[in-house]
């Protein structure tokens, strides 16, 4: 079974990671500089350079590894075998991704993870979830009960996913999307992760019949839209 490699379009960093920086993400909160140093250099942590539409990981590989964002962003893509491609969620700095394939032991991806700028990935080598919590020390305690917190909070965001699908009509899923994105950001007045084509994929719809819907509701006066900037209007 193939093992998840760095691909070609990507080149090793000897960069040392802001420690400050990991300690306002997920999988390190509650630990001081000291723990995070420690469990860095337990989980083989390396940052790697990549460039726009890199393959962080392909689906078919295993991987022990997960992702997090300190640069850039990560679209995590399903590819069928007609080349029909659909996106399951945007990564974007401070979050993570693979974290699941990472805690199943033999398990091959079925998404890619790929960037959708130039990007910095810091690579966490976590094994599986029974190793980590047999481990003594106290940061791996705490890691554990993060790696928990972080995969309900994936869950959730699939979930939000099938909320934005399920509507039959084009408007309807603009409209559960935008919605969602409205209460998340906690104003009507917020930017997307992705363009064009990338919503499209997301939401399951063709680019034309996304484009016109857009450009309809423009014209009815019910949102304002700019490239991947939305303003909702009543």
């Amino acid at each position: 079974m193939n093992r998840a490699r760095p691909t070609k379009d990507t080149d090793p960093s000897n960069k040392t990671p802001n420690l400050a920086q990991l300690q306002r993400t997920a999988i390190f909160k509650g630990m001081d500089e000291r723990s995070i140093q420690n469990a860095l250099d337990a989980l083989g942590a390396h940052e790697r350079s990549y460039t726009k539409d890199a393959n962080v990981f392909t689906a078919g590989t295993v991987t022990e590894t997960l992702g997090l964002v300190l640069a850039g962003g990560v679209n995590i893509e399903s590819m069928d075998l007609w080349g029909n491609r659909t996106i399951l969620s945007h990564i974007s700095p401070g979050h993570f991704f693979a974290e699941t394939y990472a805690l199943l032991e033999n398990q091959p991806m079925l998404v890619d993870a790929r960037t959708t700028e130039k990007s910095r990935i810091l690579l966490l080598r976590i094994g599986n979830l029974q190793a980590l919590a047999k481990r003594k020390e106290a940061w791996a305690g705490i890691l554990v009960a993060n790696l928990l917190s972080i995969c309900a909070h994936k869950n959730l965001m699939l979930s939000s996913r099938s909320f934005h699908t399920a509507p039959k009509t084009v408007r309807g899923r603009v409209e559960a999307y935008l919605n969602t994105m409205s209460l998340q950001k906690g104003t009507r007045e917020f930017d997307i992760p992705f363009d064009r084509q990338q919503l499209a994929d997301y939401l399951n719809l063709d680019r034309t019949a996304l484009s016109k819907e857009l450009g309809n509701m423009r014209r009815e006066g019910l949102i304002e839209c700019r490239k991947n900037h939305f303003v909702l209007l009543t």
